[in-house]
């Protein structure tokens, strides 16, 4: 499997300066780049413009590209001429979108056209600690830009004036399950985004970081929001049936797929002790579970993680009961322990 992680934040963030950062390391020697515009990245600006191809060897040996006609359709290319050999042998993809383009269309079609090569190992969002405090209160896409992250990270701190608490308390409004890293000189350590793939793999650790620190807690997960989006965790000790996750997922997507920005989470099922599944959805479109062998820590809860624009929790929380009881009334199940 191929991870894709995707790159984004609002314009002048400061993407690319991290990109030409991360693509200077080891860690990231094997990556293809795509991008929406050449003229937007400036990773080796003349080699960029001297080139008649779509496909550019950059001095690092990594691989850049732009999309030709739509993303799947590069994509596929990209993967042929891996397989042909006619391009580096990339073990990693990063999108990088414009700054003014919305994320999840990126993301939908990672989880439904992947065709079994590809799995999503994060969205990586970008701030501005100069501008991005303004930006978030004027430019309604980079809310969105925030809210579907699973790591952010800070940029120009070293150009900032005055405290950044403000706009660090902003972000945790707007996504308290992405944690925050801050860039030095638009640098991090790549090991710093390292995200998870969705899929039997998943590393421990990495799974624990993604689901983020409102599933993690062990009181009651308090919902953290603003006027527009809201994040907030559904935890269960009981187990809840495959069928009834299955309809709470279908209910979501059906009648409130624009508002749910992102769902991501891990569930135990009752049919399958000890191996839970993982989920993860975009709006109206969510990836197959995957099946864990086992659980990744010592924390057995299902948690599920959502961030929405206007759906109450005490609605979601409601919604899932519901499915379960009507599930377990409907096949006669005897009541799990502990619900």
């Amino acid at each position: 499997m191929i991870g894709v992680l995707v790159l984004t934040g609002f314009l002048g963030s400061g993407k690319t300066t991290l990109l030409r950062h991360l693509l200077q390391q080891p860690a990231f020697s094997r990556t293809a780049v795509i991008i929406n515009e050449f003229g937007e990245i400036g990773l080796d600006h003349d080699l960029v413009e001297a080139s008649t191809d779509s496909f550019i060897e950059l001095q690092t040996g990594c691989l850049c590209c732009k999309v030709r006609n739509d993303l799947i359709e590069t994509l596929d290319e990209m993967l042929r001429r891996r397989d042909q050999g006619s391009v580096p042998p990339f073990t990693r993809i990063v999108i990088e979108t414009s700054g003014l383009a919305d994320p999840a269309p990126i993301l939908q079609t990672l989880m439904t056209n992947a065709a079994g090569r590809l799995v999503l190992d994060g969205v990586v969002t970008t701030v501005d600690a100069v501008n991005g405090a303004a930006a978030l209160a004027r430019e309604p896409i980079s809310l969105k830009q925030v809210a579907l992250a699973d790591r952010l990270v800070l940029t120009k701190s070293d150009l900032a004036n005055g405290d950044q608490r403000p706009l660090i308390d902003r972000l945790a409004q707007l996504n308290a399950s992405a944690s925050l890293v801050t860039a030095d000189h638009g640098s991090i350590d790549p090991a710093l985004l390292e995200g998870v793939a969705v899929d039997p793999h998943a590393r421990s650790l990495a799974l624990e970081a993604w689901l983020g620190e409102a599933a993690n807690a062990r009181g009651p997960a308090h919902a953290r929001h603003d006027s527009e989006i809201e994040t907030y965790a559904v935890v269960r000790d009981a187990p809840i049936h495959a069928i009834a996750l299955t309809l709470f997922l279908e209910v979501l997507a059906e009648h409130c797929g624009d508002r749910l920005l992102r769902l991501k989470g891990i569930v135990d099922i009752a049919e399958s002790p000890g191996r839970p599944a993982v989920i993860h959805g975009v709006q109206h479109v969510f990836h197959p579970p995957a099946w864990l062998p086992h659980w990744p820590s010592e924390d057995h809860r299902t948690r599920i993680i959502l961030i929405t624009r206007g759906i109450p929790r005490p609605w979601v929380e409601l919604l899932l009961d519901a499915m379960e009881a009507e599930v377990v009334a409907a096949a006669g199940y005897l009541p799990l322990k502990g619900s």
